[in-house]
């Protein structure tokens, strides 16, 4: 969020929260006695229900139309979300100059900021199409595919 800009605005209060506390309810209440008098016990044909009859049933009797057209999302130009909307966790880098990620070895190649990144930390992100990268400060050392192998034309951003 801080990375957007955005600030978080906590829910204290019930009345604050109100909204979603009622679709909670609701949800944890009326939805569990809708399975049960349609006898559907299984995941499958509950999220067959939740989408083809209680969801659709549901909105049509409780929405409230927007009181504006349009979206109140703002494009933030020169940003790209994907690399903020990715898993990103801090490593250390190994004396063999690799990082260690979810059972993968990622391999730093040659980079002209320094002879080796050893002992140095780095961040490493995991998109959700399940690639990988190397952050040294803004700088991206390497990017890798979904077994860690060094994508050579993606390498250095």
């Amino acid at each position: 969020m801080e990375r957007l800009g955005v600030e978080h605005i906590a829910a204290y209060s019930p009345q604050a929260r109100g909204r979603s506390e009622r679709v909670f309810h609701t949800l944890q209440d009326r939805l569990v006695k809708e399975l049960a008098l349609k006898e559907i016990d299984a995941v499958e044909a509950a999220n067959l229900f939740l989408r083809d009859v209680y969801i659709p049933e549901h909105n049509a009797r409780f929405a409230v139309a927007a009181a504006q057209e349009g979206t109140a999302f703002v494009a933030i130009p020169g940003v790209d979300l994907a690399e903020i909307l990715c898993v990103q966790e801090e490593r250390q880098v190994g004396n063999d100059n690799c990082v260690s990620f979810n059972r993968l070895k990622l391999q730093i190649p040659e980079s002209p900021l320094r002879a080796h990144f050893v002992k140095t930390r780095v961040k490493v992100r995991q998109y959700p199409d399940g690639t990988h990268a190397i952050f040294y400060g803004p700088r991206c050392l390497g990017r890798y595919d979904k077994k860690g192998v060094l994508n050579e034309e993606r390498k250095a951003a």
